[in-house]
Formats: structure tokens, sequence, C-alpha cells
């Protein structure tokens, strides 16, 4: 045998028995257990919820604001005080205000004194006319007819100088009334009893009219506390799950070791319109949809102040003993639907031919997978409300069932068929 063949003989053998190695090694692998998690389909009580952060806010509440242009001279109440309704709370500079009602009452005393000459006149021209009209009447021959009409339009003239003038009188006065009520409002008094919760301006600062900024005009804002909300916002996925009356748990971040109790008072029909969707309306936004909600709460602490951040948990529905599995096992996967397959039992030796023979359609169906005898089964369930941890189960599982519930990197790579083992408890930190 020639040299160069007992080298082809040494190398063909090593390949063999690298390529042997590499097939035992991947026969070992497939049939080698993959750890899990395994845990039982139990009977558990679930409380689905929603979870909404948002800040409080009083259930009424006034923004106080100028109606005059003027400079603050006095601020008679501070922040954070309670004030009762109609107690007086800010006065404005009233001295232009006082000229334009003494100015208004001189138009009018003109305007009036002007009133009772035309008045006077108007009388006069009256007895004229009905003595030229009584002489014409018995004595034609004493009075010329043009005397008569002379007569009759200098009447005509003192009656339209008369109505004139009354009209200027009552011009007048409207005009004086609206001095008099401009004076009014440089004097400010608390429309409802509430605590000052903002006072953004000082003496000496101009008070402004809001007719473009209603920031720019606010004096300060009164909040009735006696009623307090709990204002959040909710995303369209869960909007539709919240009902009037369902009891929320309120955790305010002021109070971090307090729950407070409320009910769910009010649940917005159309969609928060954040600043930037109204000014890209007509083109694509992509921003998260949120609702507004109200949350009126039962107990609210005594010195509980408006835009504190606060997180509802608005309980939706509970159940009370309910088969349940991890929110975790719960998995999709593509899965041919076969006969009687909501049983839980196993796949009877009809089905298997049934699926030999036929043709079934796959679709992503939600499942978890069972484990039996080591080897774990993707199965169809149906679930119902989410708890915090758990699912509930409607259909497709058993109690008892043994399925793998963790970790979520080995459900995602988990495939029907393949042989699991429980996973070693991860040892205690400090543990010897």
């Amino acid at each position: 045998m020639s040299r160069g063949m007992k080298i082809g003989l040494i190398v063909g053998a090593v390949v063999l028995g690298v390529g042997g190695l590499a097939a035992a090694t991947a026969i070992k692998n497939k049939n080698k257990a993959i750890e899990v998690r395994l845990e039982a389909v139990q009977r558990r009580d679930l409380v689905a919820a929603v979870t909404a952060s948002g800040k409080i806010d009083a259930e009424k509440k006034v923004d106080v604001s100028a109606d005059v242009t003027g400079r603050i001279i006095k601020i008679a109440v501070k922040e954070g005080q309670m004030v009762k309704k109609g107690q007086f709370l800010i006065q404005i500079d009233p001295v232009q205000f006082e000229g334009a009602v003494s100015r208004g009452e001189a138009v009018l005393a003109a305007s009036e004194a002007a009133l009772l000459q035309a008045r006077t006149n108007r009388d006069q021209a009256k007895r004229s006319l009905d003595r030229a009209n009584e002489i014409k009447r018995t004595s034609p021959e004493l009075i010329a007819t043009e005397q008569v009409e002379q007569t009759q339009q200098a009447y005509d003239v003192a009656v339209s100088v008369y109505s004139s003038n009354l009209a200027q009188v009552e011009q007048a006065r409207a005009s004086l009334k609206e001095a008099r009520d401009n004076l009014a409002r440089t004097r400010l008094f608390a429309p409802i009893a509430g605590r000052v919760v903002r006072l953004p301006v000082e003496e000496g600062e101009v008070a402004v009219p809001g007719t473009f900024s209603k920031e720019t005009a606010l004096l300060m804002t009164i909040a009735d506390l006696s009623t307090v909300l709990a204002k959040v916002q909710v995303d369209e996925t869960d909007v539709v799950r919240l009902h009037l009356g369902d009891s929320v748990d309120v955790t305010i971040d002021a109070y971090p070791d307090t729950t407070f109790l409320g009910r769910l008072s009010k649940i917005s029909h159309s969609a928060k319109l954040s600043s930037s969707q109204a000014a890209s309306a007509s083109g694509t936004n992509d921003r998260a949809v949120d609702f507004d909600v109200e949350v009126t709460l039962s107990n609210p602490p005594r010195d509980i102040r408006p835009d504190l951040s606060c997180t509802s948990r608005i309980v939706t529905d509970t159940r009370k003993g309910v088969l349940s599995v991890p929110i975790i096992a719960l998995t999709v996967r593509e899965h041919e639907k076969v006969p009687n397959e909501n049983a839980p039992g196993d796949v009877t030796p009809t089905m298997r031919d049934t699926l030999k023979t036929r043709k079934f359609r796959k679709k992503e169906t939600e499942g978890v997978f069972v484990v039996r005898d080591g080897i774990a089964t993707f199965r169809p369930v149906k679930v119902g409300i989410a708890g915090d941890e758990y699912f509930e189960v409607v259909d497709g599982a058993r109690e008892n069932e043994t399925i793998v519930g963790g970790t979520y990197q080995a459900i995602r790579d988990l495939k029907d068929g393949t042989r699991v083992k429980q996973a070693p408890e991860p040892e205690k930190k400090g543990s010897s």
C-alpha cells in the first residue's frame, strides 16, 4: 500500500470519527431536557384592575380674574387661606373709575335739565297750537291758515326736540350705570367658599382682563375641597372596561404609606386632545390616545392640596376561586385545530389519523405548554380576566395540571414536544 493511500485512509477515519461524535452529540442534546419553571393550574381569587396616573383636584374650583384694567392696591387674603362666599379679596385702584362715574353723573344731570327745558317748550307749543285751532274753529276770519300751520310746525319741532333729549337722558343713564359697574368691579369678592390655592399676583401689579390670555388675567384660584377628585388619564384599550361606580384605590405621592378609597364618578366620552395633536390634526399621529377619568375620594386627608400626583387602581372585575395560570405562561403559537381539541385529554388515535389524512389551516392561538411525562405540549386555552399575575382560565386546562410557568425566555423559545424539567430554585442571597 502506498504512502498516499495510507494517509487517505487515516484522514477518512478521522472524518468519520468526528462526524459520528457530532451526530452523537446532536442526538444527546436533542434528548436533553430544558430547565423551566413548572407550576400547577390552581384555583385563585383574581382581581382585574386598570392603573392610571394623574393629579388631585377639587370638584369645584373657580379662577378669579379682573374685568377691568388697573393697578392692584390691596390683597386682603393669603395663599392657603380659607375664605367665605362674598368675602373681600382684592382692591384695584378705583381713581379713574370714580372719575368716570363723576363725569357720567354730570352728563346725566345736564341731559335731564335739557329734557326739562324741551318738555316745557313742547307744552308751550301745544297750548299755542290748541288756541290757534280753537280760534280757527270758532272765528276763522280772525286767524290766517298760514299762522295755524306755523303753530303746528312749532309744536312738531318741540316734540322732536323733547324725544331727542329723552333719548340723551337714557344714554347718559346707561353710561353712568356702566361707569358704576366698572367701579364696582375694582373690588373683587369670593364667588365660592373654599381655600385660596393659588395667588400669583402681588400688590402693585397691574390687573388686566383675560381677553387673549387666561393665565395673564388670573389673580387667584379658590377651590372647594369638600369634595376631592383624582383626575387620571386612562388608555383607550382600558377605558372600555370601566364603569361608573367602580371601586378605586388611590395612592398619593405626598402620602406614600396611605391608600385612599374612592369611586369612579366620571368617564370622558372623548379623547384628551393635546396641543401637539391639535396642531397636527391633519397629519399622522402615533401618540397614545388617553381619556380623562375622575375618581371621587371617600376619605381625603384634611391637608390635601390640588395638583398632587396620584395613581389610581380601578377595580373592573373580580373572580372567586377560578382556575388560573401565570400571565407569563400564556403564549402564542401556530396551531392546527383538531377535532374535540377543547377536551384537555390526550389526542386519540382517530384524531391522529385524521390529522394525517386531512389538511388543517394553521393559525396563531393563545395557549400554554402542558407538561406530561416530562414532555411539553402546546394546548390552546381560553382566558377570562387578568389579575396582577394570573389569567383566569375559562376553557382548555384542568385543575392540578402541570404547565410551564417560566421563564419568559424559556417559554418564548419552547417548541411543541420538547423535553423539560424543573429548574433548580435560585439560591437566596446570604445563604451559606
